[in-house]
């Protein structure tokens, strides 16, 4: 294990979750430009694949989701 500088995997600044998406992209560098809700479904549909608990974190990406469908639909008819 490396530090934050290396590359190798770092529990808290780099996990291996964190870089093991074959497009090579960082989740973060994507989600930071969104709303929290979005960039959370997101993060846990992106990772989910490569932490070993894949249903448990389609279920977060679901949960996230339909959070911020509530959001943007309050006061307003969703489907």
């Amino acid at each position: 294990m490396t530090g934050p500088t290396g590359s190798s995997s770092d529990p808290v600044n780099r996990p291996t979750h964190y870089t093991s998406h074959p497009s090579g992209v960082e989740v973060i560098v994507i989600t930071e430009h969104m709303s929290f809700c979005v960039g959370n479904a997101i993060k846990y549909l992106m990772r989910a694949e490569y932490k070993g608990k894949q249903l448990e974190d389609l279920a977060k990406a679901r949960w996230y989701i339909e959070r911020e469908i509530k959001r943007l639909g309050k006061g307003k008819r969703v489907c």
